[in-house]
């Protein structure tokens, strides 16, 4: 062998060494979530598997489980709490399980508008609210977004509350969703999401609801054929970690994931946005038929139960200060 041979082999040889050094480094991280591949959720999740592994320089890699691949949102908060699961980005419906305080988020009609939500969320209250999931075994890295919810359904067109009596409507594991829903004639059905297209599918349940970029991902056309433009709740979305990730953390890391979780938030909003653009038009065209004009006042009057009894189980601290934010 030839010394330039035997030099690059040499070269080639430490390479080797070197990556294969890296690899043994590095870190894999499941993030989980219940959406589609290249959903809002999963642009999040992209979002954050990039920054993440620029910052980190490339100590760690995200292994996106899509689609309810480890099972439905309860199930990966709790994987979260055992530490079988390091990251998840979920919808604030089965919080409240874990964390009473953040239900307040999930009362009907309580934001008015995209802007007045991120306002509050990004801010001294959201920042309270991540403190206090803190304080039950998770770590809460940033409010993230799923949209105004809407009501789809197999049966018939919605215009009033009253369309909604009898309805066998899926709502999240979520007490006051299905308070809400109750108070206004349907029949809520608590279903983790992974199951929710083949039980529409089955006419087990006759609709459900959540926002365009949640039922267009999911192709939700398919096996519904009106949807109703309620935007009954703003539904955020929320970046949790595991305990068991966060604490073998330095400061350093923990500042490299709350950067990605940051871009992770920017990614969700910009493809929610999109879709909320273009979504309802796409739903059409797969012939969804569209109720657009909805009497508001009505619907609120409809669900206001579920504000009394929010109100006497947990206070309406946080509920004012919410509403005052925004006035």
């Amino acid at each position: 062998m030839t010394h330039f041979r035997r030099a690059a082999a040499a070269s080639a040889f430490a390479v080797s060494i070197a990556m294969a050094g890296t690899a043994m480094a590095q870190t894999v991280l499941n993030f989980a979530h219940s959406t589609a591949q290249n959903s809002h959720y999963s642009m999040g999740v992209q979002a954050f598997a990039k920054t993440l592994s620029e910052l980190s320089g490339g100590k760690y890699e995200i292994r996106e489980q899509a689609a309810g691949a480890l099972g439905g949102e309860r199930d990966v908060i709790e994987g979260l709490q055992i530490g079988s699961v390091e990251l998840t980005i979920s919808s604030t419906g089965p919080l409240g399980n874990f964390v009473p305080e953040a239900l307040v988020l999930d009362l009907p009609f309580l934001f008015k508008d995209y802007a007045n939500a991120r306002a509050v969320l990004d801010g001294a209250i959201g920042q309270e609210l991540l403190d206090k999931i803190n304080e039950n075994n998770l770590v809460g890295l940033a409010w993230s977004e799923n949209g105004f919810r809407h009501i789809t359904n197999s049966r018939q067109p919605i215009n009033t509350p009253a369309d909604l009596n009898g309805l066998k409507i899926r709502t999240m594991e979520n007490q006051v969703h299905m308070e809400a829903f109750r108070a206004a004639g349907a029949a809520p059905t608590p279903m983790a999401f992974p199951e929710v297209f083949a039980a529409l599918q089955q006419r087990v349940i006759d609709g459900q609801e959540n926002p365009i970029p949640v039922i267009t991902s999911a192709k939700f056309w398919e096996v519904q054929d009106n949807l109703t433009l309620t935007g009954h709740v703003y539904s955020p979305a929320i970046i949790l970690a595991s305990p068991s990730l966060w604490d073998g953390l330095s400061d350093e890391e923990k500042g490299w994931f709350a950067e990605a979780a940051k871009a992770a938030v920017a990614a969700t909003r910009a493809k929610v946005e999109a879709d909320e653009a273009n979504g309802v038009d796409l739903l059409r065209q797969n012939g969804m038929k569209v109720v657009e004009k909805v009497d508001l006042d009505a619907f609120r009057k409809a669900v206001s139960p579920a504000y009394d009894t929010f109100v006497a189980k947990y206070g309406d601290d946080m509920l004012k200060r919410i509403q005052a934010a925004q006035e």
